[in-house]
Formats: structure tokens, sequence, C-alpha cells
């Protein structure tokens, strides 16, 4: 098992802006960003991972304080995925494209999401990037998730014809509070032998970062170092990443 590395908020910026940086790198805020946001059941339950409050109770505390920083910079738009009255796979919804001052509308509809359904996590990032015109116009995605692929979908095949048709693409993944299921039968690609989920190779294949969280001073800090602006002033607080 892979050892997790701690680093700060300004430390993975440094990262990120260094040789081997994506080339739509955080700071270009000239660059349209979907946020991917995963409103599956699993984001509902408590447990002793999950402590007092439920993944979905944490993950709105994040986005109210993370996105009225993110807003006046970067041109926004979310994609929801998980509740919905079609079937347990088939709700991805396209809440809305990239906007400005996004901070109302992304807050609102967290605050209004029920989580439901499963994980169609290669759906909705597939159909985050047809919303920007990826093949024509440089973008970013940002995949908010707490698992794998649960709807038979292959994101490190989609990853890899991003990388060989977008303009320039670069996707995130946040993992909050992520368990991997390893035998998942609708989750082929997944590898038993590593201990971390499918959704990292989005992040990889892309020139992305891929970002665990557990606390929400993580997820608003990972959220503000791929969808933010050096201009922000991030503070000192923690997350944890795997090196990409």
């Amino acid at each position: 098992m892979k050892q997790l590395l701690a680093m700060s908020v300004a430390a993975t910026i440094a990262m990120m802006s260094g040789p081997n940086a994506p080339s739509a790198q955080v700071g270009e805020c000239a660059t349209d960003a979907m946020l991917v946001f995963d409103g599956s059941t699993s984001m509902a339950e408590i447990s002793f991972e999950t402590g007092p409050n439920t993944r979905i109770v944490e993950a709105r505390q994040a986005i109210r304080r993370a996105m009225p920083d993110i807003a006046p910079y970067r041109r926004v738009g979310l994609m929801t995925y998980g509740p919905g009255t079609g079937g347990a796979c088939a709700n991805v919804d396209l809440r809305f494209g990239p906007v400005e001052n996004a901070a109302g509308p992304v807050i609102a509809a967290i605050d209004g999401l029920r989580p439901d359904g499963l994980t169609p996590l290669t759906a909705a990032v597939q159909q985050a990037a047809e919303a920007m015109d990826y093949r024509n116009s440089p973008g970013v995605v940002v995949l908010v998730t707490d698992g794998n692929e649960t709807c038979g979908g292959r994101p490190c095949e989609m990853a890899r014809a991003f990388r060989a048709t977008a303009r320039d693409l670069v996707v995130h993944v946040i993992g909050f509070r992520a368990e991997v299921d390893f035998f998942a039968w609708n989750n082929p690609e997944q590898d038993p032998l590593t201990d971390t989920t499918v959704a990292r190779c989005l992040a990889d294949e892309t020139g992305g970062l891929f970002v665990t969280t557990e606390t929400v001073d993580e997820l608003v800090a990972a959220l503000q170092s791929t969808l933010g602006c050096p201009v922000i002033g991030v503070g000192p607080a923690q997350m944890k990443t795997r090196p990409v």
C-alpha cells in the first residue's frame, strides 16, 4: 500500500505550476471549469468512517466556504449524478454550464441535493467535458466523489480518449472519504491490487491532480487548489495527496 503524503495547499499549487504541470494549470482562470459532484446514496450514509455527520452534510459546508472565493475569478458549471427519476445509473444532471459568479447557484444546487442512486461518474465526467466543447476549447473538470464507478463505465478508457482528442482538458479528482470496492462487477477497470479508486486514472491520464480528503477543511483546500487562482488567499490547511 502506498503511503499517503501530507502536503500543504501552497505546495500542491507549486507542484501544479512546475515543469510537469498540466497545460490547463490552476491560475489560468480564463479556462472554464465544470464541477462534477457525487450525489449517490453513499453520500448520505453514516458509519464509523464518516463520524456524526454524513458526507453530504460536510460536503455542503465545504462548498459554501470554497465557492465564494472561486466564483469571482473563474466561470464554473455544475454536473451532479445519483438522484433523479430515472434508473439508479441513469441520473446524470447538467445543472448549468460554466457561468460567471456561480457561487450562489452551485451552493443552492448542492444544498438541495438529496443523495440517491449509484455512481455513474464516467458518464458524468464525459457529459461535463461535452458541456465545455472539450474537443475545441480548453477546460477543467473537477470530480468530487466518495468512491468508485458503479455503473459499468470505463473512466481510464475515456481518459485516454480525452488525451487523444481534447484540445486541452485537465481532469482533477477529489476523493472525499472515498471507499474502494475492489470486487464490484459494475466497476470493470478497478485493479484489486491497488488501494485507490479507479477514478484516479482520470487525473493520471490528463495531467490532473488526484487528492484524498477526509475533513471539511481538506475538501475546501482541494476545491480551492483545483478550481481557484493564485490571487485567492488560501490558508495553511493540510490535505492528503498521492503523487501523480
